[in-house]
Protein backbone atom coordinates (compact mmCIF):
# COMPACT_ATOMS: atom_id res chain seq x y z
CA UNK A 1 0.00 0.00 0.00
CA UNK A 2 1.71 3.44 -0.93
CA UNK A 3 1.05 6.54 0.40
CA UNK A 4 -1.08 8.98 -0.79
CA UNK A 5 1.07 11.27 -2.94
CA UNK A 6 -0.94 14.78 -2.09
CA UNK A 7 0.26 14.49 1.26
CA UNK A 8 4.12 14.60 2.87
CA UNK A 9 4.74 13.83 6.11
CA UNK A 10 8.43 15.01 7.48
CA UNK A 11 10.40 13.96 10.27
CA UNK A 12 13.29 15.82 11.89
CA UNK A 13 16.19 12.88 13.02
CA UNK A 14 18.21 14.82 16.09
CA UNK A 15 20.96 12.64 17.22
CA UNK A 16 21.72 13.36 20.54
CA UNK A 17 25.47 13.37 21.11
CA UNK A 18 27.28 15.17 24.15
CA UNK A 19 23.93 16.13 25.50
CA UNK A 20 22.43 17.88 22.10
CA UNK A 21 20.38 17.60 19.88
CA UNK A 22 21.92 18.12 16.01
CA UNK A 23 19.68 20.07 13.74
CA UNK A 24 21.91 19.21 10.84
CA UNK A 25 20.92 16.13 9.61
CA UNK A 26 18.85 16.19 6.72
CA UNK A 27 14.97 15.70 6.56
CA UNK A 28 13.73 12.61 5.52
CA UNK A 29 10.13 11.66 4.23
CA UNK A 30 8.06 8.85 6.46
CA UNK A 31 6.76 6.29 4.76
CA UNK A 32 4.77 3.64 6.03
CA UNK A 33 7.63 0.54 5.64
CA UNK A 34 10.50 3.74 7.10
CA UNK A 35 12.66 2.76 9.16
CA UNK A 36 15.20 4.41 11.71
CA UNK A 37 18.27 2.85 14.02
CA UNK A 38 19.08 5.01 16.74
CA UNK A 39 20.98 4.36 19.86
CA UNK A 40 19.69 4.31 23.27
CA UNK A 41 18.96 7.23 25.59
CA UNK A 42 18.93 9.83 22.85
CA UNK A 43 16.50 11.50 21.19
CA UNK A 44 13.98 11.61 17.75
CA UNK A 45 12.92 14.60 17.60
CA UNK A 46 9.89 13.93 14.85
CA UNK A 47 7.86 16.95 13.43
CA UNK A 48 5.44 16.05 10.78
CA UNK A 49 4.65 19.15 8.24
CA UNK A 50 0.91 18.18 8.13
CA UNK A 51 -1.72 19.80 10.31
CA UNK A 52 -5.05 18.77 11.38
CA UNK A 53 -7.39 18.72 14.33
CA UNK A 54 -5.62 16.27 16.15
CA UNK A 55 -3.03 14.07 16.45
CA UNK A 56 -2.20 10.43 17.97
CA UNK A 57 1.23 9.36 18.40
CA UNK A 58 1.12 5.56 19.13
CA UNK A 59 4.61 3.43 20.49
CA UNK A 60 3.46 -0.33 20.09
CA UNK A 61 -0.01 0.73 20.10
CA UNK A 62 0.18 2.54 23.36
CA UNK A 63 -1.33 6.14 22.90
CA UNK A 64 2.33 8.62 24.26
CA UNK A 65 1.55 11.73 23.07
CA UNK A 66 -1.51 14.13 21.32
CA UNK A 67 0.66 16.59 20.44
CA UNK A 68 1.85 17.71 17.01
CA UNK A 69 5.50 17.42 17.11
CA UNK A 70 6.81 14.41 19.45
CA UNK A 71 10.08 13.23 20.42
CA UNK A 72 10.86 9.98 20.76
CA UNK A 73 13.47 8.53 23.72
CA UNK A 74 13.99 5.03 25.16
CA UNK A 75 16.32 3.72 27.47
CA UNK A 76 15.56 -0.04 26.16
CA UNK A 77 16.90 -1.58 22.82
CA UNK A 78 14.23 -3.64 20.88
CA UNK A 79 12.29 -2.85 18.05
CA UNK A 80 8.91 -0.06 18.46
CA UNK A 81 6.40 0.42 16.42
CA UNK A 82 5.34 3.65 15.79
CA UNK A 83 1.94 5.10 14.75
CA UNK A 84 1.23 8.66 13.61
CA UNK A 85 -2.47 9.99 12.64
CA UNK A 86 -3.93 12.85 12.10
CA UNK A 87 -7.30 13.12 13.04
CA UNK A 88 -9.42 15.42 10.72
CA UNK A 89 -12.43 15.12 9.39
CA UNK A 90 -10.79 17.02 5.84
CA UNK A 91 -7.65 15.53 5.68
CA UNK A 92 -7.53 12.69 8.03
CA UNK A 93 -3.78 10.53 7.43
CA UNK A 94 -2.32 7.87 9.43
CA UNK A 95 1.77 6.56 8.82
CA UNK A 96 3.12 3.69 10.57
CA UNK A 97 7.01 2.82 10.61
CA UNK A 98 9.25 1.54 12.99
CA UNK A 99 12.56 2.90 15.48
CA UNK A 100 15.04 0.22 16.33
CA UNK A 101 16.48 1.49 19.34
CA UNK A 102 20.41 -0.03 20.03
CA UNK A 103 23.48 0.14 21.82
CA UNK A 104 25.32 3.03 21.35
CA UNK A 105 28.94 2.61 19.48
CA UNK A 106 30.44 4.64 22.05
CA UNK A 107 29.95 3.45 25.63
CA UNK A 108 28.19 6.31 27.77
CA UNK A 109 30.53 7.42 30.56
CA UNK A 110 28.20 6.76 33.59
CA UNK A 111 29.89 10.04 35.21
CA UNK A 112 29.33 13.89 34.42
CA UNK A 113 30.90 15.06 30.70
CA UNK A 114 30.48 18.53 30.99
CA UNK A 115 30.01 21.73 33.41
CA UNK A 116 27.97 24.15 31.59
CA UNK A 117 27.54 26.50 34.34
CA UNK A 118 29.03 27.48 37.70
CA UNK A 119 27.83 30.09 39.70
CA UNK A 120 28.79 30.00 43.11
CA UNK A 121 27.38 32.65 46.05
CA UNK A 122 30.41 34.16 47.55
CA UNK A 123 31.90 31.88 50.33
CA UNK A 124 34.54 30.90 52.12
CA UNK A 125 36.16 28.18 49.37
CA UNK A 126 35.11 30.53 46.54
CA UNK A 127 38.13 31.28 44.30
CA UNK A 128 39.52 28.25 46.31
CA UNK A 129 37.70 25.04 45.15
CA UNK A 130 38.35 25.21 41.96
CA UNK A 131 41.02 27.99 42.79
CA UNK A 132 41.33 31.15 41.36
CA UNK A 133 44.44 32.69 39.15
CA UNK A 134 45.18 36.36 38.10
CA UNK A 135 43.40 36.83 35.33
CA UNK A 136 40.89 34.30 34.68
CA UNK A 137 37.96 34.59 33.17
CA UNK A 138 34.82 32.84 33.52
CA UNK A 139 35.42 30.45 30.29
CA UNK A 140 38.21 29.62 32.55
CA UNK A 141 36.71 28.86 35.95
CA UNK A 142 33.92 26.57 33.74
CA UNK A 143 36.35 24.67 32.26
CA UNK A 144 38.47 24.11 35.72
CA UNK A 145 35.47 23.44 37.61
CA UNK A 146 34.30 20.50 34.85
CA UNK A 147 37.63 19.45 35.19
CA UNK A 148 37.02 18.85 38.85
CA UNK A 149 34.14 17.22 38.85
CA UNK A 150 33.68 15.47 35.84
CA UNK A 151 34.37 11.67 35.19
CA UNK A 152 36.13 10.12 38.13
CA UNK A 153 38.53 13.31 38.86
CA UNK A 154 36.20 13.44 42.32
CA UNK A 155 37.80 16.77 42.90
CA UNK A 156 35.65 18.81 45.18
CA UNK A 157 33.90 22.20 44.32
CA UNK A 158 31.83 24.51 46.42
CA UNK A 159 28.81 26.64 45.88
CA UNK A 160 29.26 28.91 48.61
CA UNK A 161 26.17 30.40 50.35
CA UNK A 162 22.45 30.37 49.82
CA UNK A 163 21.60 29.80 46.29
CA UNK A 164 25.42 29.55 44.25
CA UNK A 165 24.91 26.47 41.60
CA UNK A 166 26.72 24.36 39.62
CA UNK A 167 24.84 23.09 36.03
CA UNK A 168 25.98 19.91 34.38
CA UNK A 169 25.31 16.82 31.87
CA UNK A 170 26.11 13.44 30.76
CA UNK A 171 26.86 12.40 27.55
CA UNK A 172 23.48 10.75 27.23
CA UNK A 173 19.59 11.66 28.64
CA UNK A 174 19.59 10.42 31.73
CA UNK A 175 16.59 8.34 32.17
CA UNK A 176 13.55 8.54 34.58
CA UNK A 177 13.09 5.25 35.59
CA UNK A 178 9.62 4.38 37.48
CA UNK A 179 10.39 3.66 40.86
CA UNK A 180 13.66 3.67 40.91
CA UNK A 181 16.38 6.25 41.60
CA UNK A 182 18.06 7.47 38.87
CA UNK A 183 21.23 9.34 39.56
CA UNK A 184 23.81 9.79 42.16
CA UNK A 185 25.68 12.61 43.74
CA UNK A 186 28.76 12.60 45.64
CA UNK A 187 28.93 15.13 48.35
CA UNK A 188 31.39 15.76 51.76
CA UNK A 189 28.81 15.80 54.75
CA UNK A 190 29.40 13.40 57.86
CA UNK A 191 28.09 12.74 61.21
CA UNK A 192 29.95 13.62 64.40
CA UNK A 193 31.60 10.36 65.92
CA UNK A 194 30.03 11.30 69.49
CA UNK A 195 26.31 10.24 68.32
CA UNK A 196 26.42 9.24 64.70
CA UNK A 197 22.91 7.97 65.27
CA UNK A 198 21.40 11.39 65.48
CA UNK A 199 22.73 12.17 61.65
CA UNK A 200 23.91 15.38 62.62
CA UNK A 201 27.71 16.42 61.91
CA UNK A 202 28.29 18.57 58.64
CA UNK A 203 25.10 18.41 56.53
CA UNK A 204 24.86 21.78 53.79
CA UNK A 205 22.09 20.41 51.78
CA UNK A 206 21.63 20.93 47.99
CA UNK A 207 19.02 21.58 46.15
CA UNK A 208 18.29 19.33 43.08
CA UNK A 209 16.72 20.95 40.06
CA UNK A 210 16.56 18.89 36.65
CA UNK A 211 15.46 19.95 32.54
CA UNK A 212 14.97 18.03 29.91
CA UNK A 213 15.92 19.36 26.22
CA UNK A 214 12.74 19.64 24.79
CA UNK A 215 13.89 22.07 22.56
CA UNK A 216 16.83 19.81 21.61
CA UNK A 217 19.18 22.46 21.22
CA UNK A 218 21.65 21.30 23.87
CA UNK A 219 21.39 24.25 25.69
CA UNK A 220 19.92 24.38 29.75
CA UNK A 221 17.47 27.08 28.24
CA UNK A 222 14.23 24.71 28.54
CA UNK A 223 11.98 24.87 31.86
CA UNK A 224 13.29 23.58 35.10
CA UNK A 225 11.71 21.27 37.84
CA UNK A 226 12.89 20.77 41.60
CA UNK A 227 13.08 17.28 42.76
CA UNK A 228 10.73 17.29 45.89
CA UNK A 229 12.82 16.10 48.97
CA UNK A 230 11.62 15.74 52.55
CA UNK A 231 11.14 19.18 52.81
CA UNK A 232 9.72 20.22 50.41
CA UNK A 233 5.91 20.33 51.55
CA UNK A 234 6.88 21.91 54.72
CA UNK A 235 5.73 24.62 55.92
CA UNK A 236 9.23 25.97 57.51
CA UNK A 237 10.77 25.47 53.70
CA UNK A 238 9.94 28.80 51.62
CA UNK A 239 9.70 28.94 48.35
CA UNK A 240 10.51 31.67 45.46
CA UNK A 241 12.85 32.73 48.04
CA UNK A 242 15.47 35.03 46.63
CA UNK A 243 18.91 36.99 48.29
CA UNK A 244 20.99 39.92 46.67
CA UNK A 245 24.57 39.66 47.70
CA UNK A 246 27.22 43.25 47.15
CA UNK A 247 30.86 43.31 46.32
CA UNK A 248 32.34 44.22 49.55
CA UNK A 249 33.88 47.61 49.74
CA UNK A 250 37.41 47.65 49.64
CA UNK A 251 38.09 50.96 51.42
CA UNK A 252 36.06 49.08 54.66
CA UNK A 253 37.71 48.83 57.81
CA UNK A 254 37.50 45.29 58.12
CA UNK A 255 35.76 44.16 62.13
CA UNK A 256 37.06 41.73 64.30
CA UNK A 257 34.72 39.45 66.40
CA UNK A 258 35.71 38.93 70.22
CA UNK A 259 37.25 35.74 70.18
CA UNK A 260 39.47 36.38 67.02
CA UNK A 261 38.35 33.96 64.63
CA UNK A 262 36.06 36.51 62.29
CA UNK A 263 38.38 38.59 60.82
CA UNK A 264 35.68 40.88 59.42
CA UNK A 265 31.77 40.52 60.45
CA UNK A 266 30.93 42.72 58.25
CA UNK A 267 32.53 41.34 54.90
CA UNK A 268 29.87 40.92 52.34
CA UNK A 269 26.13 41.97 52.92
CA UNK A 270 23.36 40.56 51.56
CA UNK A 271 19.57 41.31 51.60
CA UNK A 272 16.83 38.94 51.04
CA UNK A 273 12.48 38.77 49.49
CA UNK A 274 11.58 38.15 53.34
CA UNK A 275 12.78 41.88 54.49
CA UNK A 276 15.96 40.58 56.43
CA UNK A 277 19.81 41.58 56.00
CA UNK A 278 22.81 40.05 57.02
CA UNK A 279 26.52 39.50 56.50
CA UNK A 280 28.75 36.62 55.39
CA UNK A 281 31.51 37.19 57.84
CA UNK A 282 34.96 36.69 56.81
CA UNK A 283 37.17 34.24 59.11
CA UNK A 284 40.68 33.48 59.73
CA UNK A 285 41.43 30.33 58.23
CA UNK A 286 40.95 31.69 54.71
CA UNK A 287 42.41 34.94 53.34
CA UNK A 288 41.46 35.13 49.96
CA UNK A 289 38.54 36.83 48.52
CA UNK A 290 34.77 35.33 48.96
CA UNK A 291 33.18 37.09 46.37
CA UNK A 292 33.81 35.26 42.89
CA UNK A 293 36.69 36.86 41.19
CA UNK A 294 35.74 36.50 37.66
CA UNK A 295 32.78 38.22 38.18
CA UNK A 296 32.24 42.08 37.18
CA UNK A 297 29.20 42.44 38.47
CA UNK A 298 28.81 44.09 42.22
CA UNK A 299 25.89 42.32 43.11
CA UNK A 300 24.89 39.11 42.70
CA UNK A 301 20.74 37.41 43.11
CA UNK A 302 19.77 33.90 43.50
CA UNK A 303 16.64 32.83 44.03
CA UNK A 304 14.67 29.30 44.62
CA UNK A 305 13.28 27.17 47.44
CA UNK A 306 15.20 28.12 51.00
CA UNK A 307 15.12 25.15 53.55
CA UNK A 308 14.92 25.91 57.02
CA UNK A 309 18.04 26.46 59.21
CA UNK A 310 19.90 22.78 60.49
CA UNK A 311 22.36 24.06 62.81
CA UNK A 312 22.81 23.99 66.12
CA UNK A 313 24.88 25.58 68.69
CA UNK A 314 25.10 22.57 71.13
CA UNK A 315 28.18 24.38 73.06
CA UNK A 316 25.98 27.97 73.41
CA UNK A 317 28.76 29.73 73.35
CA UNK A 318 29.11 29.96 68.94
CA UNK A 319 31.95 27.38 69.50
CA UNK A 320 30.37 24.07 68.06
CA UNK A 321 27.74 23.61 65.75
CA UNK A 322 26.09 20.77 64.80
CA UNK A 323 24.57 20.60 61.16
CA UNK A 324 21.90 17.93 61.12
CA UNK A 325 20.85 16.14 58.25
CA UNK A 326 17.30 16.18 56.80
CA UNK A 327 15.55 12.56 55.82
CA UNK A 328 16.03 12.15 52.26
CA UNK A 329 16.34 13.90 49.05
CA UNK A 330 19.47 16.86 48.76
CA UNK A 331 23.13 16.37 48.16
CA UNK A 332 26.01 17.20 50.17
CA UNK A 333 23.48 16.14 53.31
CA UNK A 334 24.17 12.41 54.30
CA UNK A 335 27.80 11.14 54.60
CA UNK A 336 28.85 9.33 50.98
CA UNK A 337 28.78 5.79 52.32
CA UNK A 338 25.01 6.06 52.45
CA UNK A 339 24.55 5.37 48.74
CA UNK A 340 20.17 5.20 49.04
CA UNK A 341 20.40 8.58 50.66
CA UNK A 342 22.58 10.41 48.00
CA UNK A 343 20.33 8.71 45.19
CA UNK A 344 17.44 10.81 43.52
CA UNK A 345 14.70 10.04 40.97
CA UNK A 346 13.71 12.25 38.30
CA UNK A 347 9.94 11.27 39.56
CA UNK A 348 9.83 13.41 42.25
CA UNK A 349 10.36 16.49 39.92
CA UNK A 350 7.84 19.01 40.67
CA UNK A 351 7.10 22.52 38.64
CA UNK A 352 6.52 25.83 40.12
CA UNK A 353 3.52 25.23 41.47
CA UNK A 354 4.90 21.86 43.57
CA UNK A 355 2.84 19.90 41.41
CA UNK A 356 4.48 16.80 39.97
CA UNK A 357 5.38 16.22 36.48
CA UNK A 358 6.72 13.49 34.28
CA UNK A 359 9.53 13.82 32.45
CA UNK A 360 10.93 10.98 29.95
CA UNK A 361 14.76 12.03 31.70
CA UNK A 362 16.75 14.50 32.14
CA UNK A 363 19.34 16.16 30.59
CA UNK A 364 20.63 18.72 32.81
CA UNK A 365 21.01 18.71 36.47
CA UNK A 366 21.45 21.60 38.84
CA UNK A 367 22.16 21.48 42.09
CA UNK A 368 22.36 24.69 44.54
CA UNK A 369 22.86 25.52 47.96
CA UNK A 370 19.72 25.53 49.60
CA UNK A 371 20.68 27.10 53.42
CA UNK A 372 20.89 30.58 53.80
CA UNK A 373 22.85 30.29 57.40
CA UNK A 374 26.20 30.90 59.68
CA UNK A 375 27.39 29.05 61.56
CA UNK A 376 30.26 30.57 63.67
CA UNK A 377 33.95 29.87 62.99
CA UNK A 378 32.11 27.40 60.58
CA UNK A 379 31.00 29.96 58.80
CA UNK A 380 28.39 29.95 56.13
CA UNK A 381 26.58 27.11 54.89
CA UNK A 382 27.88 25.67 51.59
CA UNK A 383 26.98 22.98 49.09
CA UNK A 384 29.91 20.79 47.99
CA UNK A 385 30.33 18.53 45.32
CA UNK A 386 32.63 16.24 44.19
CA UNK A 387 30.85 13.91 40.98
CA UNK A 388 27.55 12.90 40.03
CA UNK A 389 27.17 9.22 38.38
CA UNK A 390 23.98 8.09 36.22
CA UNK A 391 22.62 4.72 38.02
CA UNK A 392 21.03 3.50 34.65
CA UNK A 393 24.82 3.18 33.06
CA UNK A 394 26.79 0.03 34.41
CA UNK A 395 30.59 0.41 35.28
CA UNK A 396 33.16 -1.19 34.08
CA UNK A 397 32.80 -4.66 34.65
CA UNK A 398 30.23 -4.01 36.95
CA UNK A 399 27.05 -5.34 35.12
CA UNK A 400 23.54 -3.55 36.16
CA UNK A 401 20.93 -5.79 38.14
CA UNK A 402 18.60 -5.79 35.84
CA UNK A 403 18.09 -4.16 31.63
CA UNK A 404 17.39 -0.58 31.83
CA UNK A 405 13.10 -0.28 31.20
CA UNK A 406 10.51 2.39 30.78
Amino acid sequence: MKKPTTYTAIACLCIYAATACTRDVPMVSLGIDDTYYIARMQKLDLKPALTGSEYIWRVNNEIVSRQRDYIFLSGKEGRYEVSFEIVDKDTPYKYDFVINVVHEEVEYSPYISKVLEYCPAPGQFVNEMPEYAEGDTYADILRKAEECISGTNDIMISLGGYGGYVTFAFDHTVMNVEGENDFRIWGNAFYELTNPDAKGGSAEPGIIMVSYDANCNGLPDDEWYELAGSEYYKPATLHNFSITYRRPDPSQTPVENEDGYLSDIYYIPWTDSEGNTGYIAKNTFHGQSYYPLWVEDDELTFSGSRLMPNGIDISGTGRYYVLYAYDWGYVDNHPNEFEELNSFDIGNAVDKDGKKVHLPGADFIRVYTGLNQYCGWLGETSTEISRARDLHIALPGVPLPDPVSE
